[in-house]
């Protein structure tokens, strides 16, 4: 295919992902979260491992995310929301909104009035994180509606964790409490509060999790990681150099050799989303040796010094780890100073995708 770097993904290691988090947090269920093309990885192919795994319910950000979900027969939910004048769509389309606001609540209410039949909806609350949600005042205001109330049909409330990661945090069991005392207020309707984290508090769960980070392999806490790796990113030397102590490397020349050097350039860079932030830092890993970055991480291409890589695993051709046993997406984020959750979702369309974990779904489908 001429690419730069072979992208492999594990649908079997996703689908055991999603059979422990289910493990963990029974008798709750386990919602798939599938926005950002799947974490980068295709919605559509996520969707349908994970729906073979008994999910039966998907969670996108985007509207436009919804349309290609909404037909694998499952509530698509739109968690940001719908923008003013995207009601009627969402409606057609068959997604359901999450509503954040009394002014999103009221729209959609507004189109099922026009339609005269109640429409699904989700509300969220807002519990401490200040960002999506009602804050208590409009959940008042949202329950003094009385005219709105027959029009909504609400299938969960949920609000959203800040600090989950960390599971010592007070933020969390403060957050867990404000969400009680909210749910009380819509008495008999099912309940979702916790993400990737979330799932591994020593707590219960509520009725549904809303399954991230963790199905894609990234560790959702910190300390050792339960979940299994995904994904596995490889490309090969396509250059190989000899320079002599002093000499510069990269864009401004922000490495000088401390020592003659032994250079492999990749076919890889900040264009295929590998961070510029790993210019000078971070590394690659060939035969089972550390080769560090040196120089800026360019559009196209990144330095490693192989100085130390024994010479019969140098030659033009040779694999280059990037993504794999020596060096999980955590690693490469921790590198980065950034999370699992950006490295997935910058991972480049110019990768050849191999995929492997065929039981886990037909390689016929559409991404």
């Amino acid at each position: 295919m001429g690419a730069g770097a072979k992208l492999t993904i594990d649908w079997g290691a996703l689908a055991a992902n999603y059979r422990l988090l289910r493990d963990a947090v029974a008798p709750a269920q386990v919602a798939g979260v599938v926005k950002a093309d799947g974490y980068g990885l295709g919605s559509g192919r996520v969707a349908d491992v994970l729906l073979a795994q008994g999910c039966r319910h998907l969670f996108v950000a985007l509207l436009c995310e919804a349309e290609p979900l909404v037909a694998k027969g499952v509530p698509v939910y739109v968690l940001n929301g719908l923008l003013p004048g995207q009601e009627a769509e969402c409606e057609a389309m068959g997604a359901i909104p999450v509503l954040n606001s009394l002014d999103q609540a009221r729209r959609w209410a507004d189109l099922a009035r026009a339609l005269a039949r109640p429409l699904p909806a989700i509300l969220q609350v807002d519990t401490g994180m200040s960002r999506m949600g009602m804050p208590p005042e409009e959940v008042d205001e949202f329950l003094a509606d009385c005219a709105m109330a027959p029009w909504l049909d609400l299938r969960f409330l949920i609000s959203h964790l800040a600090c989950a990661d960390e599971p010592e945090h007070p933020a969390n069991d403060d957050q867990a409490a404000r969400f009680r005392v909210l749910a009380e207020r819509f008495p008999g309707l099912p309940r979702a509060l916790d993400n990737s984290g979330g799932a591994f508090l020593e707590r219960g769960h509520f009725d549904l999790v809303r399954g991230g980070i963790a199905l894609y392999g990234g560790a959702p806490k910190a300390g050792p990681n339960p979940m299994h790796p995904v994904v596995a990113l490889e490309t090969a030397i396509a250059q190989l150099r000899k320079i002599p102590k002093g000499a510069g490397v990269g864009y401004g020349m922000t490495f000088h050799a401390p020592r003659e050097t032994r250079i492999a350039t990749i076919p890889v860079g900040y264009a295929d989303g590998w961070p510029r932030m790993l210019s000078n830092r971070g590394a690659a890993w060939i035969a089972g040796h550390r080769a560090p970055i040196i120089g800026r991480v360019s559009m196209d291409s990144i330095t490693l010094d192989v100085t130390d890589v024994p010479q019969e695993h140098l030659y033009p051709g040779a694999p280059v780890e990037l993504i794999g046993p020596h060096q999980t997406i955590d690693d490469v984020a921790a590198d980065a100073g950034t999370i699992s959750y950006e490295i997935l979702t910058q991972l480049s369309r110019r990768y050849e995708r191999a995929y492997v974990g065929a039981a886990a779904l037909n390689e016929s489908l559409v991404p």
